[in-house]
């Protein structure tokens, strides 16, 4: 049996339509990264993955420093991929995964082929996991993989916050929940 963490990245510098694709962490950002590091040094994993985007490879960092692990950037563990032609992804990430307290919960049936097809990528890469890995990923690619390990077909199953850690099991592929990340406190997915 493989224990699995998710860190969602720290707090990023920017937020949507910032005019930064990419942005790294805020100076809050590096101070929880610091503090996860600080947690998963006590869990042990022994790989580090992280999605392509700076804000998960700058929140793996003080863990890749304090264990001299090397980060293994997997697209798999990347953020949702936004449509070609919309122009506000803040208003599509409201429509397809609400996250806000009293939203309409929204199921993976009404969603595209496109997201579909990418959620599948996401759990693949995550049941395709061998031993005990730490994954810096995002808020919506850690609901889906926590929507699959429970059986939701629910976009938004939590709200992990910034930095939270949240820990499963995988036996052949099968993964549960062990337990959830901090809840988010209020704030946007970004």
């Amino acid at each position: 049996m493989s224990r699995l963490f998710l860190i969602r990245h720290g707090e990023p510098e920017t937020g949507w339509g910032a005019g930064d694709d990419d942005p790294g962490l805020s100076q809050r950002g590096r101070a929880q990264a610091e503090a996860a590091a600080a947690a998963l040094q006590a869990l042990a994993p022994v790989r580090i993955i992280t999605s392509p985007l700076r804000r998960c490879i700058e929140t793996a960092a003080p863990f890749a420093s304090l264990t001299g692990l090397t980060p293994r950037v997997d697209a798999a563990f990347g953020e949702v991929r936004t449509p070609p032609g919309i122009a506000d992804r803040r208003a599509w990430l409201v429509e397809n995964f609400p996250w806000g307290a009293g939203a309409r919960s929204r199921n993976w049936v009404e969603a595209s082929a496109d997201l579909c097809a990418w959620r599948r990528s996401v759990i693949d890469g995550a049941t395709a996991l061998q031993g005990d890995a730490a994954v810096f990923t995002h808020f919506i690619a850690t609901n889906v993989i926590v929507g699959a390990a429970l059986g939701s077909e629910a976009t938004i199953v939590f709200r992990p916050g910034f930095a939270s850690i949240t820990e499963l099991s995988s036996d052949n592929g099968v993964l549960s929940v062990v337990r959830l990340g901090e809840d988010m406190i209020g704030g946007e997915v970004r």
